[in-house]
Formats: C-alpha cells, structure tokens, sequence
C-alpha cells in the first residue's frame, strides 16, 4: 500500500505562484505515475498534470504555460510549480500515486485560494 500526503497550499492573489509538494510512502517500487488532480466547489474532479517515473509529463490545456510538474524519484517527491494563478484556479489539489498493479492511491487534498 502506498501513502501520499500534499503539502504547499495557501491563499495567494491572482498572478502569485505556489508550489506544491506530495510525498509518497510505502510501497514505493510498485509506483508507475504521480500526478495532479484538482476539484472546485461544484464542479467535477479535472486532471492537472502527470508524470511517469520515466520523466514523461502531460499537462491540462487550462494550465499549460503557467504550471510545471516535476519529481525527485530518489525521494517518491513530486512538485507542481503553479505561476501566474488566477482565481479559477481556486480548487483543492489532489495528488494520485498509480501502481503497477493498476491501483491509485490519493492524498487528502491541499486547498489551494486565489483571490484578491
């Protein structure tokens, strides 16, 4: 089984930058992916951006340009660098941790405010 803890979320003004941090524990070997997810009041739960342990990574049309995902294999560390912020970024941010034997693993999310 895997654990994964967020960490890095705050209240910041629109055009501020954040970054993110989840720490995966556990059975760390079997970790194929880690990514981003994010889900505002009212609305469906999106995809943000993903990684592979091989260094492959996908971002959301809304956030490409302004977000960058990166990790730190040696540490099961992955970071999402969050630039230029506006308030329809305002969201708790999940991190996902997938596994080879095709079972996700989530964080309990990280509140993440963009407002004046």
């Amino acid at each position: 089984q895997v654990q994964v803890v967020e960490s890095g979320g705050g209240l910041v003004q629109p055009g501020g930058s954040l970054r993110l941090s989840c720490v995966a524990s556990g059975s760390t070997r079997s970790i194929l992916s880690m990514g981003w997810y994010r889900q505002a009041p009212g609305k469906q739960r999106e995809l943000v951006a993903i990684m592979t342990t091989a260094g492959s990574a996908n971002y959301a049309d809304s956030v490409k340009g302004r977000f960058t995902i990166s990790g730190d294999n040696a540490k099961n560390t992955l970071y999402l660098q969050m630039n230029s912020l506006k308030p329809e970024d305002t969201a708790v941010y999940y991190c996902t941790v997938s596994t080879v034997y095709r079972r996700d693993y989530w964080g309990q999310g990280t509140q993440v405010t963009v407002s004046s």
